[in-house]
């Protein structure tokens, strides 16, 4: 309490606790739902900024505050342009009545399989299944789920919503399959689902031979904390992609091991 009076900063009280406890469920929330994607550089350098503008306000620095306040603006439009695909989500699901009873339903059985999924028991499906599919040279795109929501990649393909089984897996990737197209998004040992359209990496120093299912691979990866896990076509080898990196021709018991240690 004397160091805000000799700063002339003004005393806190409970209305003030309760802001700042608000503002930081927000902030976490926010933080949960963007953790592992590029748009956490973005997050961080608003919240600094939106740090260091309040606390040139609370010092009278009017220049800088100005500045960082136009800043801030700025940072607020890039963010609407960046989760313009959420908003709209949300935009929509608040206006129709019927889409709202779906999703909440859709969310609440979604919700409840996740409470089933049991990490560790599907690997050895995932692996017999990448290794008949090596052997045969059938091209497979897996992605695993971690820590950030894959709802918008579910939307893109068909929901599948079942148990994984090497012998599922494989006839979803058998080339006259009608779901063979596209990447598979799992999480444990659930299949979400199939078909589904990925972004393609747009780096310009990997490899130009890879093809648009190695590139899509990476891509996911850079924007989504996921594990790719690809079965090349042409050559029938297996590579992972993590955090934008791509690792080629790896074993099945590197394979393993690479589940195992990122509890995919």
């Amino acid at each position: 309490m004397i160091t805000n009076a000799i700063l002339g900063l003004p005393t806190p009280n409970l209305i003030d606790i309760i802001d700042i406890a608000i503002v930081a469920a927000l902030v976490f929330y926010v933080y949960r739902m963007i953790r592992g994607s590029n748009a956490m550089l973005i997050f961080w350098a608003l919240v600094i900024i939106l740090i260091a503008w309040r606390a040139a306000d609370l010092l009278g620095m009017r220049l800088l505050g100005a500045i960082l306040s136009a800043i801030a603006s700025v940072g607020l439009i890039a963010l609407i342009v960046i989760f313009q695909p959420e908003i709209r989500r949300f935009l929509l699901f608040l206006g129709t009545k019927t889409q709202i009873d779906d999703n909440l339903w859709r969310r609440l059985q979604f919700w409840r399989q996740q409470q089933k999924v049991t990490k560790n028991s599907g690997y050895e499906d995932y692996v017999n299944a990448c290794v008949h599919m090596s052997q045969t040279k059938t091209g497979a795109l897996i992605i695993f789920k971690r820590q950030n929501s894959v709802d918008e990649l579910v939307d893109t393909g068909e929901l599948v919503d079942a148990l994984a089984s090497s012998a599922l897996i494989e006839t979803i990737f058998f080339k006259n399959s009608p779901l063979h197209d596209g990447a598979m998004i799992v999480n444990g040992n659930h299949i979400i689902a199939a078909r589904c359209i990925l972004p393609v990496t747009s780096r310009l120093d990997i490899d130009p031979n890879l093809g648009l299912r190695h590139r899509s691979a990476i891509g996911v990866t850079e924007q989504l904390d996921v594990l790719s896990v690809i079965v090349s076509e042409e050559t029938g080898a297996i590579s992972y992609a993590l955090n934008g990196e791509i690792h080629h021709d790896i074993s099945p018991v590197e394979l393993r091991q690479v589940l195992e240690k990122y509890n995919c």
